[in-house]
């Protein structure tokens, strides 16, 4: 039941602490602690100075005395009226260097959008809010490092530019920055942002900074007075940016920059950051819109969110933007859009459960943000289209447009599940798989003595944040989560599921072998992923590598996709060492169960999940409820972002949206079809039990 009279206080205390007076020149509603003075005989009776600034002498002065006439008397010096202006300057430049909302408002312009005129730089509440996060690391003194992610007119990328001129221009000579965009035009746009700063900036300490080329170059400038060079490149050419050593990083439109085999995000961060040492007033930002799931930047994110690395995570929602923003008083819009005579009481009582959600969850959202989002959201064609272009949270930001197949909630919630394996390696038993069709004498040699060896270099590897890196060390190989339990005999405990690689070009779709452990539905539990292997080798080996894993893992049930199968039969005579002969050496091989017809027939059992598109419909619905109930376990990312971005085509079938995979997702929504219609696991036998029962002194021999 909604309470009407509690949402409309709520949203009058909302509003009053949003259009709280924000002065740059007192310092009123500035960011950061602050020290209120006094002063009877200044420009600005009122002063709200950072509280670091009272370590200087002029303003413990100003505060004691209250008058700057007193404070001229105290020291003995003549009260002109050349003297007092002279006072207030030294003030000034005294300032700028602890209040960076003050030095933006008095010596920094921008191109106001309205009227196409310069403004001083007043700080929109975005911008105030990122302040607020880079002001923290400056005064705490630690290196200042942020992701943000972006939502529409945010200004966080002109906020990051200018808070690292003025650290350059104020605080640091010989301070060395890099910017680096997504393409040319971008960093272009940047350098004449960075230019016009310079131009209009007025004199400090009787000095006028200028900029010159470096040495000659196009991509750097050189401010001369301060000793500090500003380098400007983008990723599609980023020799431009490499070579630099630099003290400050901007990352703009991370999510945009080219990630191949070539041209590798974390390769062209990773060598810029690399030399930055981790000092104060150092600084480093990634900023960019998001550009779906899986890539390095949202990547970067989710580590960031959760508290893995030491940048602070900025996303700023659409509400943020005080334009945003339509009176409810008597008229609102409904849901289709249209503006309805009605109350403030009217509109509460209207309010659906997303836009409910929206104001008891999002404490800066008002009632008049969302009537401005129901206008809005009438113009679109679609809710999440909405979403994506104005996110609430950074689940929307990042949530893909089109027909997704899966919700983004449901998604995220298994997130926290996810961790990086315990080891990484291969498999090795009496013979490698790659006998298989050159000595079939040996075939059963693959299947015997089956035992883990690490690899130390993929290990390492997986703390790599460059997917691409990343995964040229970890291909084709077997990562666990959990090893298998040897000593408790369980019956139908482990169900591997393979999907066979679609060729072996770098655009397609991997092999992947997921193991699933079901041993918590004992208790009532869910079954969870604890091994999977990804990589690209031909099918004929791969299948035996299959066969590995499950014999590894207890005599684990092996689902097959056959599809891929079945189609190269017609091309490629697999058939011989594919499913017959895989059956001749391993005999728990998932079959289709046969028809009542296909059994008088005499027609063999039919190994593998074939994936014809009623099944492919069937086990999409099941994993949504799989989700949607948290009725499994992932460990992996890569499988949650490929969820992410698994659509609903034009043409009505399922797939991953251009550019990305679904072959770990297929194992999953395999898998857990399978493990939810076996029967539920039994302990068949416990040896650790039986020995602890053993009276002392027996052998269990």
């Amino acid at each position: 039941m909604i309470n009407v009279n509690q949402i409309i206080t709520e949203n009058s205390r909302r509003k009053k602490e949003i259009n709280k007076p924000y002065e740059p020149v007192t310092g009123e509603g500035c960011q950061g602690e602050r020290v209120c003075l006094k002063i009877k005989d200044a420009p600005c009776f009122v002063l709200y100075l950072p509280l670091l600034m009272m370590k200087e002498k002029i303003c413990r002065q100003l505060k004691k005395y209250k008058s700057v006439e007193r404070l001229f008397e105290v020291n003995k010096m003549e009260y002109t009226k050349d003297s007092v202006e002279l006072f207030w300057i030294t003030f000034s430049e005294i300032r700028i260097k602890y209040d960076f909302e003050y030095f933006a408002y008095c010596y920094q312009t921008i191109l106001d959008g309205e009227s196409a005129e310069e403004i001083p730089f007043k700080l929109k509440r975005p911008q105030r809010n990122f302040t607020d996060t880079l002001e923290k690391m400056r005064v705490d003194n630690v290196p200042i490092r942020a992701i943000i992610l972006k939502a529409r007119q945010m200004g966080l990328s002109t906020l990051t530019q200018l808070y690292m001129y003025w650290i350059q221009n104020v605080h640091k000579r010989n301070w060395d920055s890099v910017i680096c965009a997504h393409v040319q035009d971008a960093a272009k746009k940047i350098r004449s942002m960075y230019k016009k700063a310079i131009d209009k900036m007025p004199p400090i300490e009787g000095e006028k900074r200028t900029m010159i080329p470096f040495e000659g170059t196009q991509n750097i400038k050189l401010i001369p007075q301060r000793g500090c060079t500003i380098t400007i490149g983008s990723a599609e050419t980023p020799d431009s940016v490499r070579s630099q050593n630099p003290k400050l990083a901007h990352f703009s439109e991370v999510a945009m920059y080219p990630n191949t085999t070539k041209k590798g995000t974390g390769d062209l961060i990773g060598s810029i950051v690399g030399a930055i040492k981790r000092i104060p007033y150092t600084m480093i930002v990634y900023e960019s819109t998001a550009k779906g799931v899986g890539d390095y930047f949202h990547g970067e994110w989710i580590k960031a969110k959760e508290g893995k690395t030491s940048f602070a995570p900025v996303f700023l929602p659409w509400y943020y933007d005080d334009t945003y923003y339509e009176d409810i008083t008597s008229n609102f819009y409904n849901h289709s859009g249209q503006k309805i005579t009605g109350t403030v009481e009217d509109f509460v009582l209207s309010l659906n459960e997303y836009e409910l959600n929206l104001f008891q969850n999002h404490h800066e959202c008002t009632l008049e943000n969302i009537n401005w989002y129901r206008g809005k959201n009438s113009e679109m064609t679609s809710d999440e289209l909405m979403k994506q272009e104005y996110p609430s949270d950074d689940i929307e930001a990042f949530q893909d447009s089109g027909l997704p197949a899966f919700r983004s909630y449901h998604i995220e919630s298994l997130r926290k599940d996810c961790k990086h394996p315990v080891s990484v390696g291969e498999l090795n038993g009496d013979a490698s798989p790659t006998v298989a069709k050159m000595e079939s004498g040996r075939r059963k040699d693959i299947l015997s003595n089956i035992r883990f060896v690490e690899d130390i270099e993929a290990v390492v590897a997986l703390k790599n944040t460059d997917p691409v890196r990343r995964d040229k060390k970890i291909r084709n190989k077997l990562k666990v989560w959990e090893f298998p339990e040897k000593e408790i005999k369980v019956s139908d405990r482990y169900v591997v599921v393979f999907d066979p690689q679609r060729g072996l070009s770098e655009k397609a779709d991997y092999g992947v072998i997921a193991v699933f452990d079901r041993f918590p539905m004992i208790y009532g539990g869910v079954p969870e992923i604890v091994a999977e292997w990804r990589g690209r080798i031909d099918k004929d080996f791969t299948i035996w590598i299959a066969a590995q894993i499950a014999k590894y893992y207890c005599d684990a049930l092996l689902v097959v996709e056959s599809n891929t199968y079945d189609t190269d039969k017609k091309k490629d005579d697999y058939s011989e060492f594919i499913f017959d002969t895989i059956a001749n050496y391993y005999n728990n091989l998932y079959a289709q169960e046969s028809s009542p017809d296909e059994i008088k027939k005499g027609i063999p059992k039919r190994y593998g999940f074939f994936m014809s598109r009623p099944a492919k419909l069937m086990i999409i619905s099941n994993y949504a409820i799989m989700l949607r109930e948290k009725a499994y376990k992932e460990r992996s990312e890569e499988a949650l972002n490929e969820a992410r971005v698994y659509e609903q085509k034009e043409d009505g079938t399922y797939g991953a949206k251009d550019g990305h995979h679904d072959d770990i997702l297929i194992t999953r929504m395999i898998g857990c079809d399978i493990c939810y219609k076996l029967p539920i696991p039994v302990i068949v036998d416990d040896t650790r039990k039986r020995e602890r029962e053993l009276p002392i002194g027996e052998s269990s021999l």
